[in-house]
């Protein structure tokens, strides 16, 4: 059951992988970003800079703990208000 799950799921990533990447190529190559979202999911293909990865993962200026995905398809956290709470900007 756990291995049926398990290739459900990595089914379902690589659909909306994939889904993400068409949607970028089927761009002309001038309005192609290689971010945004898709049925409300982030993705965000572009390398990660410094200030892209602060942004994402340790962003004093919001209290938001789930943010769009630093590189790939989805969400990842912003540790920056779980450690600081108090210190969190809205």
């Amino acid at each position: 059951m756990d291995q049926k799950i398990r290739t459900i799921g990595i089914m379902i990533a690589a659909v909306v992988v994939g889904s993400a990447l068409l949607d970028q190529l089927r761009r002309p190559p001038e309005q192609r970003t290689w971010q945004g979202s898709l049925i409300g999911i982030p993705y965000d293909f572009r390398l990660p800079t410094p200030e892209r990865i602060q942004e994402k993962v340790w962003n004093k200026n919001t209290s938001r703990l789930v943010m769009p995905q630093l590189f790939g398809v989805g969400w990842s956290l912003n540790f920056y208000p779980l450690l600081h709470p108090k210190a969190v900007q809205d």
